[in-house]
């Protein structure tokens, strides 16, 4: 019987290398489905899946009750917050990811929402489409603070590319060792003290935590630009719907919203008062040629070991 990989990565094999070629030269069948990971829709499909290559919806237990075949997952990307990694430990199903793949690419994302943002783009092009030349000054990146929460690859990359613009930079992150060459050129901070010192805050941290939430956001009236090409959960979209109205955030860019995986659109972002201070992409941010090709060749070396009996390259630990 040959043995068959369930693919749910929207992106998978639409850059240069040929991914989906790379399964079917080594025996393998693939069969695709939706990122989101629907229960009724996979059912059928984990049933027979020897292999999951996932995107960006949940993996969970119930997932895992309906793949009896299952001999591993290679997470299609770096994140694995949405996988349930103790269930899958339980059942003897290793989980791997593709770290740094995309790294560049989200970061290179967070910098083109960051400026797009501050500039007000969006508004500025829907004006001039009605005929409506007005503008209003901005800020440039050089003069301001920007705090970066998540010092890992994407957060440390990022931090290059505001360093290149003249910002000054803090940074967030306890898990980063306070000798870390970093702070050499950074300043080390933590996430409170962001919400007071900052023009723009830019979210890279792991999900699982709110990060921007009313607290934070009511512990200074100044004026910021959130960025969060992170995880959907780091925020409090109804707690910045409600500062972006206020003043508190001038803007809010992200590449990720809470309704993502759900098929819904009710997000409080997305109401038409605020479309002026809110842009938003459709998790794009690893979208790039060469960010998929990592993320390919990564994901199918490592479920061609898994499949094989092979240790792979890139484990996740429980």
């Amino acid at each position: 019987m040959i043995a068959t990989v369930l693919v749910t990565s929207r992106s998978f094999g639409s850059g240069a290398f040929d991914a989906a070629g790379a399964l079917a030269d080594a025996g393998y069948r693939l069969v695709r489905a939706g990122s989101a990971h629907r229960l009724d829709e996979l059912a059928p499909l984990l049933a027979e899946a020897d292999g999951w290559i996932a995107g960006t919806g949940p993996v969970t237990a119930a997932h895992l009750e309906l793949a009896p075949r299952l001999r591993g997952i290679a997470r299609y990307g770096v994140g694995v917050d949405n996988v349930d990694l103790v269930a899958a430990a339980a059942r003897g199903i290793p989980v791997t990811n593709t770290p740094g793949a995309n790294s560049a690419a989200v970061a290179e994302h967070t910098l083109a929402l960051l400026l797009t943002a501050l500039r007000g783009i969006p508004a500025a092009d829907r004006r001039v489409r009605a005929g409506d030349w007005s503008g209003r000054s901005a800020r440039e990146l050089s003069a301001l603070t920007v705090g970066v929460v998540g010092l890992g690859r994407i957060g440390r990359l990022v931090i290059e590319r505001l360093r290149a613009f003249g910002a000054t930079v803090l940074g967030a992150d306890p898990w980063v060792d306070p000798s870390d060459p970093l702070f050499e050129s950074v300043q080390r901070t933590d996430v409170a003290e962001l919400a007071s010192r900052c023009d723009v805050v830019t979210l890279h941290a792991p999900g699982g935590q709110t990060v921007i939430d009313e607290r934070w956001l009511a512990t200074d009236e100044r004026p910021v630009l959130l960025v969060n090409t992170a995880r959907a959960d780091l925020v409090d979209e109804e707690a910045v719907a409600r500062a972006a109205r206020r003043g508190r955030v001038i803007a809010y860019a992200a590449d990720t919203l809470a309704t993502e995986n759900v098929g819904e659109t009710g997000s409080p972002l997305l109401a038409d008062d605020l479309a002026d201070r809110v842009v938003l992409t459709a998790h794009l941010g690893a979208q790039t040629r060469e960010g998929v090709d990592g993320m390919g060749r990564m994901a199918v070396a490592d479920m061609l070991a898994l499949l094989r009996g092979a240790a792979p390259a890139h484990p996740v630990p429980a």
